[in-house]
């Protein structure tokens, strides 16, 4: 059962003063252990932290089943997580602020877990490589996103564009639904409404910068991550050109990894979590965050 999660930053980083909230299986029995990974979940455009924990589909379940500790924060700009106004790359901007807080983060969290494993989708996922490829001053052990891949398909960025002049959006819920699934038979009868207490507005900056700036920089990111790394794409996701090529060529910019397990997850959209898959993908994700630790060990 997860519980919610607030933390606020002190000291003189770059994320000093601002609060994070979130959602967190930690307390009870389940602390951090020694051996174990403490998971960091970071959601993607237009969810919440709640992308975690959407009941029948949710990591922090499978977690707790495994006794394996997550914390799932909402990130700036997002429910009650402080703002984050940004002058050039809000995607590295949110790095930047969440790689320290993470470390916070860690020195309250952390008890005797041997690191951190990052957990990462869509756009949470390309600010968690950042954060993978940067020197932390925390021990990360890993890094398991989904959602992200090299190229998107050629209308996206003139259709983000297009979006009304304000700083956050809510996308149409039809729309979103269209974006995010698959075909109806990848997904249970519950779904896409089962998915709705998650959704949530998105900074126009973040579409805007994935479908842009962070596809220029993409090999430059992956290529300085020296950790152990994987990532799952999903079949039918609508927001990425997505087939085998297209994720061995993103499994090749990982050159620096300590390993790579990058495959094409079938049967699913865009966000896996949410499809029949689910279970299947987050055990995998679950058993490579143990493995990283227990390599460390």
């Amino acid at each position: 059962m997860s519980t919610p999660f607030t933390h606020t930053i002190v000291g003189s980083g770059a994320a000093a003063g601002y609060t994070f909230t979130g959602r967190t299986n930690i307390g009870g029995d389940l602390v951090p252990r020694a051996g174990e990974p403490l998971i960091v979940a970071l959601h993607g455009g237009t969810y919440s932290s709640e992308y975690f924990d959407i009941p029948g589909h949710s990591l922090l379940d499978n977690a707790t089943k495994q006794g394996i500790p997550v914390i799932a924060i909402d990130r700036p700009n997002y429910l009650g997580s402080s703002p984050l106004t940004s002058e050039g790359s809000i995607i590295v901007d949110n790095a930047e602020v969440l790689g320290d807080a993470i470390g916070s983060i860690w020195d309250e969290y952390g008890g005797d877990a041997a690191g951190i494993v990052l957990v990462a989708h869509s756009i949470g996922g390309a600010i968690a490589t950042i954060i993978a490829a940067t020197p932390q001053s925390w021990p990360l052990l890993g890094l398991a996103t989904s959602g992200c891949l090299v190229r998107v398909p050629a209308e996206s960025a003139g259709a983000w564009a297009s979006l009304p002049p304000i700083p956050m959006i809510d996308l149409p819920v039809p729309l979103k639904d269209q974006l995010m699934f698959g075909p109806p038979e990848t997904y249970d009868d519950a779904m896409p409404a089962a998915s709705y207490p998650s959704n949530t507005s998105v900074p126009k900056a973040e579409l805007l910068d994935i479908t842009g700036a962070w596809l220029e920089r993409r090999a430059v990111i992956t290529a300085k991550v020296a950790v152990q790394v994987h990532h799952r794409q999903a079949e039918f996701d609508h927001l990425w050109v997505t087939d085998q090529g297209e994720v061995d060529e993103y499994r090749a910019g990982f050159t620096s990894a300590l390993s790579v397990d990058i495959e094409l997850q079938l049967g699913a959209g865009h966000c896996i979590d949410f499809h029949l898959p689910s279970d299947e993908f987050q055990n995998s994700q679950l058993a490579f965050a143990r493995s990283a630790a227990t390599a460390k060990v």
